[in-house]
C-alpha cells in the first residue's frame, strides 16, 4: 500500500524533483517506510513519478518504488493490492520473465509491460496505479474496478499531475484552486463529491473501473473498461449457484484471498451482520486467533454496538481489541481529522472511522472490512422505503395527506434514539411520491432537507441537484440487464456512485491516516457477480434486507447479530453540535467565511442550526457538512496568503 504521484510536461520543462517529494510529504502517512523518485527526459516530453511506500508485501528495497525494468524502459508507480499476484507471477515467469522480488508491484509492471492497459483485466484486488514506457513514450493511469483505491489528476496548461490524494496533487503545484459549483453543491445537498468532479473545478477524480492513457501528444479521455452490470471482465473465477452455500464458499475465498501479506492482519468487528462474516470467515482462513477491533461508546447506548462484537469475538476466539471512546475523545478527534483532509468530507462516520484505525494501527498493518455488503445486499433502511412505496400509496389519499403525514411531521426527529431515528426516517420517506425509483431514491438519500432548500443560493440549485443526480444515475445503470426491477437499479446506482464516493473514499481516507491498509472483501469480483445475479426478493422481503447473508449464516452466526436492526457505524454528531461543538461551529461557519466561500446563505445556515438546537428537525447531517467545507475553506484561504 503506498501514495503515488506525478508529473508530466508535454513541453519538455525539466520537473522539479522538489515538487514531487513535496507531493510525497503530503501524503507520507500513505507510506511512512520509504519515499521514492524517478524521472525521464525526452524531447518535448518529461516525466517524474514519486511513491511514499507501506511495505505490505516484501518489505526488502528490492519492494522499493517506482520500480523500473532491469533495462530501464518501463517505469511504475502502484497503491493497492494484487490478490492473485502469485498465479500472475507464475505465468509470467513461464513466459520467461525473470523476478528480482516477492511482491506484487512488480508483478503489476511486469503485466503492464507484456499486456498494456489491458493488464488490469487479469488483477484481482484494489489498485491506483501509473505505468509509463520511455521508449514510446506514453503510459496510462488505472483505478480498480469499485474505486477502493482513489486517483486524483488534473490538466493544466502544458502539464499532467496527478496524485493519490487532492491535498498531494496540490503540493505538486496546482496552479487553479478555484472551487467546482457542482462539487459544492453535491457536498451539502448529499454530504459527498462523487467523480469525476472533485473540490477544485481543474481537479477530476478519476472514475471506477476507468484508465486514463497519455502519449507525447497529449492526454486522451478516461475510458472504461469495466461495467460490473454488463457481466464482463472475469479476473479467474466464476460466480457460483446462488445457494447459500455458493455465497459462504465465495465468501470464504474472497477472505483468504485478502490474508496475502507480510504484516499482521486483524479485522473490524462492529457487531453488525458484515463485519462479522468477514470474522468468521478470516478466522477459519488463517486457522488461529485473530485480532479483531471494536468501537464502544460511553454513555451513549443506542450508538454502542460492543456488546454484539464482544458475542462474535466469544464465538470465534479472536483476540478482541475494543476502545470505548468518550465524548471528549471524539471531540478533540474532529479538529485534528478536519485538518488532515485535503477537500471536504460530509459523512461524519469518518470520524469513527478514523479513531478505529488509528486504535487498530498499533497492533496490525492490514485489516478488513465489511464495506460494500450493503450496496450488494440491501442493508440501508431506504430500500425498504421502495420495498413498501407501493403499499403506502395504495392507502387512500385523503387518509395520507390529511392525517398520516402531517401527524409524522409533528413528531420530533433525532439519531439518538430508535423511535427518533425511524420518524427521521419516515418524514425522509415522505418527501417525495414520484413513480421513478431512482428519483425517490435520490431524495431520500439527501442531506439537505428541501425545507431547508434555500441554505444554497439561489435554491433552485438544489432541485438542479437532484435533476442532475437522477440523470447520471439513469446513465450508470443503463446496461443494468433488468430495468423494470426498481430495487436493483438502485442497488447498482449506489454500488456504481455513492460507495465509491462516499464509503470507500471515507474508508481510505481514514484509514490511510494512520497507515492502516483496509481490504474489502465484499468487493471481490465472483462476489460481487454473485450478488448482481441475485433477484431483489433475495435481498429484500417483507421487511428483511439482506435475506440471503442472513439465511446463508443462520446457525454460524450468533442469532441477535443476525436478527438485530441495522445500526450504522456514527457518533451523536448531532448531540455534539448542540453542545460541545457549538462553539467551535459558530467559530468556523461566520458570516465572512460563508460569503467568501459563495453559493451558500449564511442567514439560512443559522435558521437550520436553530431549528437542530431546538429540537425543531434533526439537520446534523448538513450542519457537519457546512463545518467541514468552511474549516477547509478557511486552511485553504490560510495556506494562500502564506505563498502569496
Amino acid at each position: 500500500m503506498c501514495g503515488i504521484c506525478g508529473i508530466i510536461s508535454f513541453d519538455g520543462q525539466p520537473v522539479q524533483k522538489q515538487r514531487l517529494h513535496r507531493s510525497c510529504q503530503a501524503m507520507r502517512h500513505r507510506g511512512p517506510d520509504d519515499v521514492g523518485t524517478w524521472g525521464h527526459i525526452a524531447s518535448e516530453f518529461t516525466v517524474g513519478l514519486g511513491a511514499v511506500r507501506l511495505a505490505v508485501q516484501d518489505p526488502t528495497a528490492q519492494g522499493r518504488q517506482p520500480m523500473v525494468d532491469r533495462d530501464k524502459r518501463f517505469a511504475l508507480v502502484f497503491n493497492g493490492e494484487i490478490y492473485n499476484f502469485r498465479d500472475l507471477r507464475r505465468e509470467l515467469i513461464g513466459d520467461g520473465i525473470p523476478f528480482v522480488s516477492h511482491c506484487d508491484t512488480e508483478v503489476v509492471l511486469h503485466a503492464c509491460i507484456k499486456w498494456g492497459p489491458d493488464a488490469v483485466h487479469r488483477f484481482n484486488g484494489m489498485w491506483a496505479l501509473a505505468f509509463y514506457d520511455s521508449q514510446t513514450q506514453s503510459g496510462f493511469l488505472s483505478r480498480d474496478r469499485f474505486g477502493i483505491k482513489p486517483l486524483f489528476y488534473c490538466r493544466q496548461e502544458r502539464e499532467l499531475l496527478w496524485a493519490s490524494e487532492v491535498r498531494a496533487i496540490a503540493a505538486l503545484g496546482l496552479c487553479d484552486r478555484e472551487i467546482d459549483p457542482q462539487a459544492l453543491v453535491d457536498h451539502v445537498q448529499f454530504g459527498f463529491i462523487g467523480q469525476p468532479t472533485t473540490i477544485y473545478k481543474n481537479v477530476r477524480r478519476l472514475a471506477p473501473g476507468h484508465s486514463l492513457v497519455f502519449d507525447r501528444r497529449g492526454l486522451g479521455e478516461p475510458t472504461r473498461y469495466f461495467d460490473p452490470l454488463a457481466g464482463q471482465d472475469d479476473p479467474g473465477a466464476t460466480a457460483p449457484g446462488h445457494t447459500s452455500s455458493a455465497l459462504r464458499r465465495t465468501m470464504a475465498e474472497a477472505v483468504a484471498a485478502r490474508c496475502v501479506s507480510d504484516v499482521p492482519i486483524g479485522a473490524f468487528l462492529s457487531g453488525g451482520l458484515d463485519s462479522s462474516i468477514i470474522v468468521a470467515h478470516l478466522s477459519e482462513a488463517l486457522g488461529g486467533r485473530i485480532k479483531t477491533f471494536c468501537v464502544g461508546y460511553a454513555g451513549q447506548a443506542s450508538y454502542d454496538e460492543s456488546v454484539y462484537a464482544r458475542m462474535v469475538a466469544d464465538r470465534f476466539g479472536t483476540e478482541h481489541n475494543e476502545i470505548v471512546i468518550t465524548e471528549d475523545d471524539a471531540v478533540e478527534a474532529i479538529p485534528r481529522l478536519l485538518d488532515h483532509l485535503g477537500e471536504p468530507v460530509g459523512d461524519a462516520s469518518i470520524i469513527p472511522t478514523a479513531l478505529v484505525s488509528e486504535f487498530a494501527a498499533r497492533s496490525v498493518t492490514v485489516a478488513l472490512s465489511g464495506d460494500g455488503a450493503d450496496e450488494l445486499f440491501g442493508g440501508y433502511w431506504r430500500y425498504l422505503g421502495h420495498n413498501a412505496f407501493h403499499t403506502y400509496r395504495a392507502i387512500p389519499r385523503i387518509v395520507r395527506e390529511y392525517l398520516i403525514e402531517p401527524s409524522v411531521r409533528l413528531f420530533g426527529s433525532s439519531k439518538s434514539s430508535q423511535v427518533g431515528n425511524r420518524v427521521r426516517q419516515i418524514q425522509k420517506l415522505l418527501r417525495t411520491g414520484d413513480t421513478n425509483a431512482l428519483a425517490r431514491h435520490i431524495a431520500w438519500s439527501r442531506i439537505l432537507a428541501p425545507e431547508a432548500s434555500d441554505l444554497l443560493v439561489p435554491s433552485e440549485r438544489s432541485i438542479e441537484a437532484d435533476r442532475t443526480a437522477l440523470n447520471r444515475a439513469e446513465a450508470l445503470t443503463e446496461s443494468l440487464a433488468d430495468k423494470r426491477d426498481p430495487i436493483a437499479r438502485v442497488l447498482a446506482y449506489d454500488l456504481l456512485y455513492q460507495l465509491p464516493a462516499d464509503m470507500l473514499h471515507k474508508v481510505d481516507l481514514a484509514g490511510m491516516m494512520h497507515s492502516l491498509e483496509i481490504r474489502v472483501p465484499f468487493l471481490d469480483p465472483a462476489m460481487v457477480r454473485m450478488a448482481l445475479s441475485l433477484p431483489s426478493s433475495a435481498k429484500i422481503h417483507r421487511g428483511r434486507r439482506k435475506r440471503a447473508l442472513v439465511e446463508a449464516y443462520r446457525g454460524r452466526l450468533p442469532d441477535p447479530v443476525l436478527d438485530r436492526p441495522k445500526q450504522g457505524f456514527e457518533l451523536p454528531i448531532g448531540e455534539f453540535l448542540r453542545d460541545r461543538l457549538r462553539d467551535l461551529f459558530h467559530d468556523t461557519v461566520d458570516r465572512a467565511t460563508v460569503q467568501s466561500i459563495g453559493l451558500l446563505s449564511y442567514d439560512a445556515i443559522q435558521r437550520i442550526y436553530d431549528q437542530h438546537l431546538s429540537r425543531r428537525a434533526e439537520h446534523a447531517d448538513v450542519l457537519f457538512a457546512v463545518l467541514s467545507l468552511c474549516w477547509w475553506w478557511r486552511r485553504e484561504r490560510n495556506q494562500a496568503a502564506e505563498t502569496t
